[in-house]
């Protein structure tokens, strides 16, 4: 079995750069305003925090977001013995499994390091996939586990939304103060409250998305059933268009994590999306099986 080597150490440090530069620009911004360049200073504390943070936490803020309960063999007993049957297989810890409480059927894998990752599937994809789709869905992210991505996705989703809450900060701290008052100029701070999700947004899209595709193949050469896997995502499209997540800045960050993309992809959605077309997907699956 194959693993896909990246640059991930380059990735997750580029992401903390580009949070700080955020930070320092929005901090730079009300120094200016304000005339107490203690702004600077503070900014640059909350990206060393934020930093650790989102370092250390990447899993249970992902988890959080999701409002994901952690599960057991008792409660589940096939998605555990799947895990625990392609975690030995493959030679590595088993990582904590958890659901997510909503119908859109999708599943991520999260945490820094495969010592600490954890497997999350939603209730919906639980009830749409039989054991043999699902085997290949937990072979991919597992893939994600081991191929030690998923540091970078984590962090990314983390960066995302404290850049969101730092940019309706600013928006509140702007607005509520007039020209001439010694605050931030409002038209600035809206600027900034705009230009940084969409700054975020970019972050994510940074993650490659050859990183979904070598989870595809790394997890159907894990299973052996690259077939099953591309049933399951034909399966996940389909019921997507009909069940989708309805976007919150909560999941919006956690989406690019996900085997596909959450919400009802069109028009510029479907061009700002991290996931691979699902049609080509698809096919490189099928083309693996020799179809």
């Amino acid at each position: 079995m194959g693993h896909h080597r990246y640059h991930n150490g380059l990735k997750t440090a580029g992401l903390f750069m580009a949070l700080w530069v955020i930070l320092l620009l929005i901090g730079g911004l009300i120094a200016q305003g304000t005339g107490n360049s203690s702004w600077i200073w503070i900014f640059a504390l909350l990206g060393l925090a934020s930093t650790a943070y989102s370092y250390w936490n990447s899993d249970k803020i992902a988890l959080r977001q999701m409002r994901a309960y952690p599960v057991t063999a008792q409660e589940q007993p096939e998605l555990y013995r799947i895990v625990a049957e392609l975690s030995q297989r493959a030679g590595q810890p088993m990582p904590s499994i958890w659901v997510a409480p909503t119908q859109t059927p999708n599943a991520f894998a999260t945490g820094r390091d495969p010592q600490h990752a954890a497997v999350c599937c939603t209730e919906g994809i639980l009830q749409i996939l039989g054991e043999r789709e699902l085997r290949g869905v937990l072979g991919h992210e597992l893939m994600h586990v081991y191929n030690r991505d998923i540091l970078t996705s984590s962090v990314a989703a983390a960066i995302g939304g404290l850049i969101s809450s730092i940019a309706q900060f600013l928006m509140f701290f702007g607005a509520g103060r007039r020209d001439g008052q010694g605050g931030v100029n409002p038209l600035a701070a809206l600027a900034t409250a705009i230009l940084a999700p969409l700054a975020a947004t970019l972050i994510q899209l940074s993650i490659s998305r050859t990183r979904e595709y070598d989870a595809d193949e790394d997890g159907a050469q894990l299973t052996q059933d690259p077939l099953a896997l591309a049933s399951a995502l034909r399966k996940l499209e389909t019921v997507t268009d009909r069940v989708p997540l309805q976007p919150t800045p909560a999941n919006q960050n956690v989406a690019a994590m996900m085997i596909a993309n959450p919400f009802r992809g069109t028009g510029v959605q479907k061009l700002f999306s991290t996931h691979p077309p699902m049609a080509d997907r698809i096919a490189r699956l099928e083309k693996m099986a020799g179809y």
